[in-house]
């Protein structure tokens, strides 16, 4: 029987090594970064025009049109338990799909998008705040800070 060896080339290494990598839209909240899946985010927009939402939980800024479809407004410092955004010109939001359904999530600062190895994911400290780590799926140990994933269900499952 024939053996068959395979050499990589180092660039041909480092392709294949990069497709293995995930990326992560990253934002800040409090100075806090955090990051969602890439594959979760649909849009980034600066909110305008928010419509309140009558009876609706404190975390719902309200709703806006994006390209025809209506989008609740989540305020993630609120859901954190933090103090609520005060809306402004730096208000960003990222936009992501749950269950057929598109939600804008209000937060401080957009960052940029980080590819990171899915080897030095680490679960989530048992000593993180009890409300963030509800919405936390893992962490990424970066060289100047601490990255939160965020898990995008859990933060817009409504309370019952």
């Amino acid at each position: 029987m024939n053996e068959v060896a395979v050499v990589e080339t180092g660039s041909e290494l480092s392709a294949l090594h990069a497709t293995d990598l995930e990326e992560y839209v990253t934002f800040k909240i409090d100075g806090q970064l955090f990051g969602i899946s890439v594959l979760q985010v649909q849009d980034i927009l600066k909110p305008e025009d928010i419509a309140f939402v009558p009876l609706a939980p404190p975390e719902v800024k309200g709703s806006i049109n994006l390209r025809g479809r209506i989008v609740t407004v989540i305020d993630v410092r609120v859901r954190l338990g933090l103090s609520a955004t005060l809306l402004g010109e730096d208000s960003m939001g990222v936009t992501v799909e749950h269950q057929n359904e598109l939600y804008t999530m209000l937060v401080d600062e957009i960052g940029e998008v980080l590819n990171l190895n899915p080897d030095h994911r680490e679960k989530v400290p048992g000593t993180m705040d009890p409300t963030w780590r509800e919405f936390a799926e893992a962490i990424f140990q970066l060289e100047d800070d601490l990255m939160i994933v965020l898990d995008v269900g859990q933060l817009l499952r409504t309370k019952n």
